[in-house]
């Protein structure tokens, strides 16, 4: 066998002798992109207080990489099932990698920001790259079981990238969490040509490029107005981008509606199951990246973890993920898709339910119950939707069958953060306002306080470190009645700033509480809306998905 693989998927007559290994390098190509954005939660302590960042700069270094990936999927779906998914992998892992250069040598804000956006557009490019070429390599009776495993890899990278940036922040700055994909993104670069078959549509056809571009706006505006309006407040911008994704969408339908070979078929979505399965990946990463967000917070800097310890103890999160799987292989061909995708769902509701219970005195114990029993969420729910969303898409369409799936996983992951995140500010901010009522804590120092728990953190700190300072002018006077007056005054700011540290611990903890129970609320009704959608066990596919899918199938028997 060559060491180039050239020979394309479609026109074996047998399943592909080297598919497993081909998987391999799929899921390390996914496993970079996922954890690209859960390591730098980690990393953004170190990145604020070496670049000097705002909340601002650094919400939009989190979502820089988000709104990029999210938009460009289904065209860059399109075009790599037009000319090459192996292609489109490849182009992607380079423009990664060189964005992960780029975002290593950042000096500044702004710099950081760009450098995410070129990881967030080779990102767009590797996602429905790694699921078109899965399920156009794999025969349609392992396909399941290989998504599964793609699956597990994706819940892996959300608890590894805190492990993984927290051991490089031992010993090496915020940049570095940066250049580690540098050398992933070049094994799997070579690890696509030796392993992954070459594969694209056999009739394609012209690309849609008006629905193209109406789904990069529309989506854009979308995510832009997510990220911005529930953080920086409802400006003109945030309107404005809000507008524009209402219009952008209805023009995206209608043309698709009325176009003869839509980048994507809208009328897919009244089939229960393909609507229920993305409504569930939205809904599922909607909790799973909003609990992420504040969890991480939590562990770092009210229970006072390193960025190591952290990662460390989002373990339980990774290896409930991969039971779950396992155990999804085993029941979804039991009870179908329908039962074993609900209870997946009552698990996360549940999860979040638990961490209703955290407060003041709450330790890591606490936390554990809740990371278990999401993670096995996750495994039995995720991989049935993203399997029925791939199967109701012909060969032609694989590309676009993964970009869908993703699309719906990244706006459900980046409503979470905005929609938990900023429901988690404003419950902390009130809290602590509650907490530090009657102190004399200046009111420019409580309203910095408010902004983050780290900002609270600081200003108790900063209190400690003036009460330790008169301490020693205490100790340096020969005057006693002003060592006296300053020994005083040392130990009343001692004090407070002992209050002000509790304060903003149970306030930040009580926000946690309350958020979860929202993220519970939404997490239920979402689940009673999935079990209605999707079908029960045996009712058939729509004729058109299973006709149009002959031929992909067909090397495979």
């Amino acid at each position: 066998m060559r060491l180039v693989v050239t020979e394309p998927a479609e026109r074996t007559d047998r399943p592909y002798p080297r598919r497993w290994w081909a998987l391999l390098v799929l899921c390390l190509s996914l496993l970079i992109i996922v954890m690209a954005n859960t390591a730098l939660t980690v990393a953004a302590p170190a990145m604020t207080e070496d670049l000097g960042l705002s909340s601002a700069d650094l919400q939009w270094v989190i979502d820089g990489y988000t709104v990029p990936y999210a938009a460009l999927m289904l065209l860059l779906g399109a075009i790599g099932d037009k000319y090459s998914r192996r292609g489109a992998l490849v182009l992607g892992l380079l423009v990664f990698g060189g964005g992960a250069v780029f975002g290593y040598l950042a000096d500044s804000a702004t710099a950081v920001i760009a450098a995410r956006a070129v990881m967030g557009a080779g990102a767009a490019m590797i996602m429905p790259a790694t699921l078109s070429l899965l399920a156009a390599t794999f025969p349609r009776g392992e396909r399941a079981r290989a998504i599964t495993l793609w699956t597990a890899t994706a819940g892996l990278a959300i608890a590894a990238g805190p492990l993984v940036a927290g051991a490089l922040l031992e010993h090496h700055g915020w940049s570095s969490t940066f250049l580690i994909n540098v050398p992933v993104a070049a094994l799997a670069l070579v690890g696509a040509f030796v392993l992954v078959p070459p594969s694209k549509a056999a009739d394609r056809g012209r690309i849609d490029y008006g629905g193209g571009l109406l789904s990069v706006v529309w989506i854009a505006a979308l995510v832009y107005a997510i990220i911005q309006g529930p953080h920086f407040g409802w400006d003109a911008q945030a309107v404005t981008a809000a507008v524009v994704a209402g219009a952008g969408l209805a023009a995206f339908v209608v043309w698709e509606l009325r176009h003869p070979r839509p980048l994507l078929d809208v009328r897919r979505f009244a089939d229960r199951r393909f609507a229920g399965s993305n409504l569930a990946v939205a809904l599922f990463f909607l909790a799973v990246f909003g609990a992420f967000y504040y969890l991480t917070q939590h562990l770092q800097f009210v229970l006072g973890y390193d960025a190591l310890d952290t990662g460390v103890r989002m373990l339980p999160l990774a290896g409930a993920v991969f039971a779950g799987s396992a155990l999804t292989g085993y029941l979804t061909p039991r009870v179908g898709m329908k039962w074993t995708v609900t209870a997946g769902m009552v698990g996360g509701t549940a999860a979040l339910a638990l961490l209703t219970r955290i407060d003041s005195g709450s330790a890591y114990g606490d936390f554990v119950v809740p990371l278990v029993v999401l993670g096995l969420a996750i495994g039995l729910a995720l991989s049935p939707c993203t399997d029925a969303i791939m199967g109701a898409f012909p060969e032609s369409e694989l590309g676009v069958g993964g970009a869908v799936n993703d699309t719906s996983l990244e706006l459900g992951g980046s409503i979470g953060i905005a929609l938990l995140g900023s429901l988690l500010a404003t419950s902390y901010s009130g809290h602590l306002s509650d907490a530090t009522a009657g102190s004399k804590l200046p009111a420019s120092s409580l309203e910095t306080a408010q902004d983050s728990v780290g900002a609270g953190y600081a200003v108790a700190q900063g209190i400690g470190d003036r009460a330790r300072q008169l301490a020693e002018q205490a100790a340096g006077t020969s005057d006693p009645q002003q060592a006296e007056r300053l020994r005083a005054q040392a130990e009343q700011l001692a004090g407070g700033a002992r209050q002000m540290a509790d304060a903003v611990g149970s306030s930040f903890a009580d926000a946690v509480a309350h958020t979860s129970l929202v993220g519970a609320a939404v997490l239920g009704v979402g689940t009673v809306l999935v079990a209605l959608l999707l079908p029960g066990r045996g009712e058939p596919e729509p004729e058109q998905a299973v006709e149009e899918r002959e031929p992909e199938n067909a090397g495979a028997r």
